[in-house]
């Protein structure tokens, strides 16, 4: 799931949870070696989320992109060793590839997939006119440019033959690792590759909750995931695991020119030129558990009707920031990232409390009357949000208009007189004090000018600016020119248009690269994909910010004709969203709840339909699981007709015949609703939701006519296990399975950090060569004998508990107490516009003013810490469900702790949470700092004074 803009805001919000990669350099002599110490701290498991690594490696946008798959393929091997010697994961790396998605994930790779078509289309005709006016003005362009047919990025779903391939690719990559690389010896690699079903990120969660699952699980262990979507972040929280990472590019990084089209003929026609070497983007650490210390600060609400559970708590975080955007569902009109949508929902959250009789999750279930309270409370803000949030366009695009008109001005001004400026050509003056021509707009020269040296003109450039901007005539002239100026590549564009295009393929065309204008017919119905400015945007007809907007709402959107239908329309709508919110919920915290379910709408309701939802679900929300579809009914279901080379022949004509039962499945155009949005990417597009049964019927029609390699690719299958020829459990594999010819064999966390089920792999064979499958590159085939390879299935996944497990040992505490009144003043800034700085709070300025921060894990490994940790747990949830005694209202002082005095109803006035703003050893004494692991409570009177000042309301100590 991406959620736009959201780790620009978390990062800025709470600075400390990123900090720099030490990246090591590797050479073949005296350089960093896998096996070494890891100066970012060890790591147990290292998760990939594969698709964030694959994608910029198949077609990159800052450099030129690979010639051919194998050449993809053998830059995914460097960019993935790289990734490997910044995390170095000790125990298991797991290699997850997106898969068949659930149908609720369908809707958006549809949408991107068939925009993604359209680029490319857009990018081919572009090419095109570089080309013809290139050749006009005499250069000579090879003809593999002019033929050349840009890679289709839509191969990148499952079952199409390059997915294949990247299987293939990736087993042979991590076979070779283990057999040659020493610092591999006792990693333990998983592939779940795109036969598996699921979500890459979301197949590595249901692996965290499997392993979480078994007896024998280390509660500390370190956690990494590699990954570019923003709801890494969330799924770190929602595995309640205390060390957890999410590793990822760094976004704030100098950003790279594109590599455009006249970049690609640039770099043909240089034939062997040694091009610049590529400048390798830096890396970052977000630490989950630094989030953690942010969110326990920012969550915690005195008088609290219940006792507050930072676990829970940071459930109903994630929660509600579904509100604010996910892959599943439009998010709310009145909230955006940008807007501090997030933050808004918190204060909701807040407000809402007194009212609650629990929190708003658990366990990924909802309690839709504290939903439904939360929504009321979002209701009372809407109309004051949609007002302030036009107010603020109206400023923007005031300012840009300003800003523009600036820079066409001064544009203007250079194309006057920079001509005739010397540039160390045959032409320039000889002499400084040569006087330079006065021209007018038109080029000719000024009859009586002013006898000006060039340097007397430069000296008084600003005075001459404004003589000629001050003079009617000028500045008409300028206005004229500007509105009159055409580039060549205009001329050759229209030439195009008139022989090969019909108007409204003119009107599609994209000039983001090639810089082409092109006039849009008023006939076309199809909008341009290219960013359009602040006149064009603003054909919102719905009008948010005046009166009756929610009516004006359904009858655009929705297409209601009649009070009784909009009605209709918006309890409809609810219940669908509401059960998406719960289907989301139950998706992050379980798993999939059903395969088959889907918003069938392209926009949310408002905050304020949200009312008697008891009425709509008497019993709660339900689902039903189903089963995925099969990889090429996925593909039938999100990829356009142009893509349909990706697919077996019997299905591309289904897809593009007129007479094709299912064909309106496949528009060539397609509106896209910018929805007030400012950039082309930004829109909805309108794409036609799938009928299941009729895209079923016509697919399994054909199943018949697949050759045995197209049916294998069209099948469902499992993850596999990869270990070296030294691990702990090689033998046992080997014998079990092969000489005992066992089916399946069945092995602990204890071990070797790795718990499941493996299964005997006919394709595996001891005594065969593992061949390298590529064309290109030179890498050695690998003897099976070095490594063992086999079907992995998971351990057997119970309920997900909201809580961290029995014996987990905290990390040092990360924030002072400066950094958490920073956050408390930048929350009263969102309500009292309190200005903490020149940015108004928000003080984040680079990745490197946290360099210094390392992760080091658990605080450390003794006996007293690992055991005297706080209440919860599987033990304690196990003992609550035999005789009802619930931990919380727990009494009596811990066994093995004497001195520790457990909370009681009110639980906040022990000592278990006290101490974190009366002293300096953090936040919460009970979860992060080392007298939280002895039970003593603190009742340190020479604490923070001021805490109630900035509207935090610490516990008094008890006497």
């Amino acid at each position: 799931m991406g959620v736009p803009a959201l780790f620009r805001w978390l990062s800025r919000k709470y600075p400390k949870i990123i900090s720099p990669v030490i990246e090591e350099e590797e050479h073949e002599i005296g350089g960093a070696r896998y096996e070494d110490p890891n100066p970012n701290g060890e790591i147990d498991n290292l998760y990939l989320d594969m698709n964030g690594i694959v994608h910029p490696c198949s077609h990159p946008e800052h450099k030129k992109a690979p010639e051919t798959e194998d050449e993809m393929f053998l830059d995914i091997f460097t960019y993935t060793d790289r990734v490997l010697m910044m995390a170095r994961p000790r125990k298991v790396l797991m290699i997850a590839v997106d898969g068949v998605a659930p149908r609720a994930k369908m809707n958006q790779q549809r949408a991107r997939r068939f925009r993604a078509a359209q680029d490319a289309k857009l990018k081919s005709q572009q090419l095109e006119i570089e080309v013809k006016e290139r050749e006009m003005r005499g250069e000579v362009i090879d003809d593999a440019i002019k033929g050349k047919k840009q890679w289709d990025s839509n191969a990148i779903t499952p079952g199409t033959p390059f997915m294949d391939r990247l299987a293939e690719a990736l087993r042979y990559w991590v076979a070779y690792k283990l057999a040659n690389d020493p610092g591999w010896a006792n990693l333990q690699v998983i592939i779940s590759d795109a036969t598996v079903p699921g979500e890459g990120e979301h197949k590595l969660m249901n692996f965290i909750r499997s392993q979480r699952s078994d007896p024998q699980y280390d509660p500390n262990t370190k956690h990494c995931i590699y990954g570019l979507d923003a709801d890494l972040i969330f799924l770190g929280l929602a595995t309640h695991e205390p060390h957890f990472r999410v590793l990822r590019e760094d976004v704030f990084a100098k950003q790279e020119k594109k590599f455009t089209i006249r970049d690609q003929i640039a770099e043909a026609k240089s034939d062997g030129v040694k091009t610049k070497k590529e400048e390798r983007k830096p890396f970052l650490w977000l630490h989950v558990s630094v989030l953690r210390e942010y969110l326990q600060v920012e969550l915690y609400a005195p008088r609290m009707p219940f006792p507050f559970q930072l676990e829970r708590a940071i459930d109903d975080w994630v929660f509600l920031c579904f509100f604010a955007g996910n892959d599943f569902l439009p998010h709310l009109p009145s909230l955006d990232v940008r807007d501090n949508g997030i933050d808004t929902l918190v204060q909701c959250w807040k407000r809402s409390l007194s009212a609650l009789k629990d929190y708003v999750t658990c366990d990924g279930k909802l309690n839709l009357e504290s939903v439904e309270i939360l929504m009321s409370n979002l209701a009372t803000r809407e109309d004051e949000i949609f007002q302030k949030r036009h107010a603020a366009e109206e400023r923007r695009s005031e300012n840009n208009k300003r800003r523009r008109m600036a820079m066409q001005q001064e544009q203007a001004l250079k194309d006057i007189y920079l001509p005739t400026v010397s540039k160390g050509k045959d032409k320039a003056p000889l002499t400084a004090d040569q006087n330079m021509p006065l021209m007018d707009t038109q080029g000719n020269v000024v009859e009586g000018y002013a006898n000006l040296s060039n340097s007397d003109i430069v000296q008084n450039r600003a005075i001459l600016t404004k003589a000629n901007m001050a003079n009617n005539e000028a500045a008409a002239q300028l206005k004229k020119l500007i509105d009159s100026k055409k580039t060549q590549v205009s001329a050759v564009q229209e030439q195009v248009d008139s022989e090969q295009m019909t108007p409204t393929d003119s009107s599609s065309m994209a000039t983001s690269e090639s810089e082409v204008e092109t006039p849009a017919p008023e006939e076309s119905k199809k909008r341009k994909f290219k960013e359009v400015d602040d006149a064009n945007l603003d054909q919102d007809d719905v009008k948010l910010y005046e009166p009756g907007y929610h009516k004006r709402y359904y009858e655009i959107k929705f297409h209601c004709t009649s009070d009784e239908e909009i009605e209709r329309t918006r309890r409809e709508v609810v219940a669908h969203y509401v059960e998406g919110i719960a289907w989301v919920a139950m998706y992050y915290y379980q798993g999939c709840p059903s395969w088959t379910w889907y918003f069938p709408y392209h926009y949310a309701p408002f905050a304020a339909d949200f009312t008697n939802l008891k009425e709509l679900f008497p019993d709660g929300v339900k689902f039903d699981l189903g089963q995925p579809f099969r990889p090429f009914e996925q593909l039938m279901s999100v990829l356009p007709a142009a893509s349909g080379h990706a697919l077996p022949k019997v299905f591309r004509d289904l897809m593009s015949n007129p007479d094709s039962e299912i064909i309106d499945f496949y528009p060539e155009e397609f509106e896209i609703d910018m929805n007030g949005a400012k950039m082309s990417w930004q829109g909805i597009p309108l794409l036609p939701f799938i009928d299941e049964k009729r895209l079923l019927t016509a697919v399994q029609k054909q199943y018949d006519l697949l050759t045995p390699e197209e049916k294998d690719r069209n099948t469902n299958k499992k993850a596999e296990l990869f270990i070296s020829s030294t691990n702990k459990n090689y033998p046992k594999f080997c014998e079990s399975l092969y000489k005992e010819d066992k089916e399946k064999v069945h092995f602990k966390s204890g071990k070797s950090g790795l718990a499941g089920t493996v299964i005997k792999l006919d394709a595996f064979k001891p005594e065969g060569i593992f061949k390298f499958p590529l064309n290109e590159g030179h890498m050695p085939d690998v003897d099976n004998k070095e490594y063992f390879q086999a079907t992995y299935e998971f351990p057997k996944k119970k309920t997900g508990k909201s809580m961290i497990l029995n014996g987990h040992i905290a990390a040092v505490p990360t924030l002072s107490i400066a950094d958490k009144n920073d956050l408390i003043y930048q929350l009263d800034k969102f309500n009292n516009n309190r200005r903490n700085g020149p940015n108004g709070g928000g003080r984040f300025s680079s990745v490197q003013d946290n360099a210094g921060y390392v992760n080091k894990g658990p605080a450390g490994k003794e006996i007293f810490k690992m055991y005297s940790m706080r209440r919860g747990g599987y033990r304690s949830y196990l003992q609550y469900l035999a005789n009802g005694k619930h931990p919380d209202n727990h009494h009596t002082p811990h066994p093995q702790q004497n001195q520790y005095q457990a909370p009681n109803t009110q639980r906040y006035n022990s000592g278990g949470y006290q101490g974190g703003y009366g002293n300096n050893r953090g936040y919460n004494s009970s979860y992060n700092n080392t007298s939280r692991f002895q039970g003593v409570p603190n009742n340190n009177s020479g604490g923070y004074q001021g805490a109630k000042r900035t509207g935090f309301l610490p516990p008094k100590p008890s006497i």
